[in-house]
């Protein structure tokens, strides 16, 4: 494991600490990861999504622009 040194703000050290304190995390190392570990599927799922919508757009399914479906759809939600 790759040892790192990092600064934090003053508010995200204390948000930090709160959690140490909540037994959640044991050590500041696991929160860190744990936030990377969430980001990189938080990216990995956005990229998904993005490659579906490119799919679904060169598919030719429908003729209606991006603000056309966006409009519709806002009309019936309403």
């Amino acid at each position: 494991m790759t040892r790192q040194s990092i600064s934090l703000t003053e508010p995200n050290d204390t948000w930090m600490k709160e959690l140490l304190n909540s037994k959640e995390y044991s050590s500041k190392s696991e929160i860190v990861n744990d936030l990377i570990r969430q980001a990189r599927k938080q990216q990995a799922e956005i990229e998904f999504i993005r490659k579906k919508i490119e799919a679904a757009e060169k598919s030719d399914f429908t003729d209606m622009t991006r603000e056309e479906i966006l409009e519709e759809a806002r009309r019936r939600s309403t």
